[in-house]
């Protein structure tokens, strides 16, 4: 099997990127939107190695005033990838807003599982009371600060983590994740300041090399085990179909 790509769980990108900049990146990234009329301009691209996601971030008023379920429903017919959702707990949008148009949003997704990266800062708990109360397949907690309990009460409702660099200055921040679960992401252009020069969407070497060192692993299998953790989420969430071909290929070369 060649060499496989960085996966990117989490990144926000403009959407009028040009496709070669995109392949330049060398990575498979997926691309998170902040509201359903940003993800109406890019659910219909086919780039190769990007998903594009549907999204409605809690933190916005807009994206929050303007959710709307039918429309949501419409646009994830095109994507494997919803992002970026859930609940803060600092946002000026009221928690009641919040957790109506979550609650909507896990209601579809009940009936049409996807990848859904999630947003829970200053909302631990109320995020997972709200996995609890409907539970859905291919949950991945985005940028998880979650303390060790809080993390084995995600395991259980079958959730996924993604971790960035930002979270490297917080010692102990990985130690207590399972392996099985975690997926790489940046959080472009907010997850990765701390990286430098190399800011950029998909540029996640800090955080394997980290997970590498963590479960003593090289950097190839900790890559090779990412991927695996991406194939079991896939399938967990049968989106497979709706992943771009060369990604499908790569999968199923696993």
């Amino acid at each position: 099997m060649r060499r496989i790509p960085p996966i990117d769980l989490h990144a926000h990108i403009e959407s009028d990127i040009a496709s070669a900049d995109l392949l330049e990146l060398g990575s498979l990234v997926f691309a998170a939107s902040r509201s359903l009329g940003e993800a109406a301009k890019v659910v219909k691209r086919t780039d190769p190695w990007t998903v594009w996601g549907v999204g409605c971030h809690p933190g916005l008023v807009g994206a929050q005033k303007a959710f709307d379920t039918a429309r949501f429903t419409e646009l994830i017919q095109q994507t494997s990838y919803v992002s970026e959702v859930g609940l803060d707990g600092k946002s000026r949008v009221s928690m009641d807003v919040q957790q109506e148009t979550l609650g909507a949003i896990l209601g579809v997704l009940v009936q049409s599982p996807r990848i859904i990266s999630i947003h829970s800062y200053a909302a631990v708990e109320a995020v997972l009371d709200c996995l609890a109360a409907t539970p859905v397949r291919g949950a991945v907690l985005h940028w998880w600060l979650g303390n060790a309990e809080q993390t084995r009460r995600a395991v259980s409702l079958g959730c996924y983590f993604s971790v960035n660099a930002a979270m490297l200055a917080r010692p102990g921040s990985f130690e207590h994740l399972p392996l099985d679960r975690v997926l790489p992401e940046t959080d472009h252009p907010f997850g990765d300041r701390s990286t430098g020069h190399g800011r950029r969407p998909g540029h996640v070497a800090g955080v394997e090399g980290a997970l590498a060192r963590i479960h003593r692993l090289t950097d190839e299998h900790l890559r090779l085990q990412t991927w695996r953790n991406l194939e079991c989420l896939v399938r967990e969430a049968k989106c497979g179909s709706l992943m771009p071909r060369n990604v499908r290929v790569t999968l199923a070369a696993l």
